[in-house]
């Protein structure tokens, strides 16, 4: 099954990055796409993140075909293959979270620009959709190839994810879009609904009562 991960990891590659910059360039004239800002927070998440991805989507495959062993009580056919199952539904599921961000998609922030906010859809149940289904995609290949390389790769993905969305988004859209970005976080969970809500600041709640 380490071949079918690559096959996944490409297939997630190929339609969530090149796939989606080609229809956001098609619809609205720009890729979506944004050079990594040299922004030392930012800079810190991707590294660790990418660290991740390459363990997980290349290395853990990899090392499976040459005969690393897998963890012994994930080494079965039926977690391989819910695995698998969990990479295709959650690479739909960022697939259509991407979409539903129409032309605020984008690959990164970029602090000298401004897109609108999005809180409709899946956003309205919680306030990273993609994050959250591309983290339960890694897991669903880290499944399918049970390695050490995988779980090492895993829990990078899901750290530079941490980061990036509470060290570079969250403080970015609090600065652009104030008030009404607090009242979405009031009423929305950060990666699961409910769970990481934050507080609207007390101010603001005075104004809004």
């Amino acid at each position: 099954m380490p071949v079918l991960a690559l096959v996944l990891f490409v297939a997630f590659v190929l339609l969530a990055g090149v796939a989606r910059a080609l229809i956001q360039q098609r619809r609205n004239d720009d890729t979506g796409i944004r050079a990594r800002a040299s922004i030392p927070a930012q800079q810190q998440a991707r590294s660790v993140l990418v660290t991740g991805t390459v363990l997980v989507g290349i290395a853990a495959p990899v090392a499976d075909l040459v005969g690393l062993d897998a963890i012994g009580f994930l080494d079965h056919t039926a977690v391989r293959l819910t695995g698998a199952g969990l990479a295709v539904l959650t690479l739909i599921l960022v697939l259509g979270a991407q979409s539903a961000m129409g032309a605020s998609w984008r690959n990164d922030v970029d602090p000298e620009e401004s897109t609108a906010l999005v809180t409709g859809g899946p956003f309205a149940l919680i306030r990273n959709p993609i994050y959250t289904a591309t983290l339960v995609f890694v897991l669903g290949i880290a499944l399918v190839v049970p390695n050490y390389l995988a779980l090492v790769g895993g829990a990078a993905c899901l750290l530079g994810l941490q980061l990036q969305v509470r060290r570079v988004e969250e403080p970015y859209l609090r600065r652009v879009h104030g008030s009404p970005y607090h009242q979405y976080c009031a009423s929305t969970g950060r990666f699961l609904p409910v769970i990481g809500r934050v507080r609207v600041p007390e101010a603001e709640a005075d104004q809004s009562a």
